[in-house]
């Protein structure tokens, strides 16, 4: 099983978040560390299904229309993650690595997620 790899957009790479992901081991690199500061949400999408790494955000609306432009157009991503700016970066990492822990990245493809269904008094809402 592979696990999910993560591109973090600039609406939300706090570093405490990319630093603590990475002492778990997850696999995550920033718009920072690719240099791609500044490029459009459909150029990071591009970018991140590329590397197929699920991308990690905290812009709701224009990741919701381009993923459904991309179905649309039969277009295909690796996952895009929606979490609340109001989650600590605590309850960011419990809620990521819930998703992680729940689903392989092949699961992910082409599915939009958000943070907020992965909360501890919460079902994971994938029928497996």
């Amino acid at each position: 099983m592979r696990l999910i790899k993560l591109f973090i957009d600039e609406d939300s790479m706090d570093q405490r978040f990319v630093s603590a992901l990475r002492a778990r081991g997850v696999d995550v690199v920033t718009v920072n560390d690719l240099k791609r500061t500044g490029f459009s949400d459909q150029d990071q999408l591009q970018l991140a299904a590329q590397q197929q790494r699920s991308l990690y955000t905290f812009n709701v609306g224009d990741f919701c229309r381009l993923h459904s432009l991309y179905l649309q157009e039969d277009r295909s991503h690796s996952g895009i993650i929606i979490s609340s700016q109001e989650y600590s970066v605590g309850e960011q990492m419990r809620r990521v690595l819930r998703l992680m822990d729940s689903h392989p990245a092949a699961a992910m493809i082409n599915q939009l997620v958000f943070l907020s269904q992965y909360g501890e008094d919460t079902e994971s809402p994938w029928q497996g």
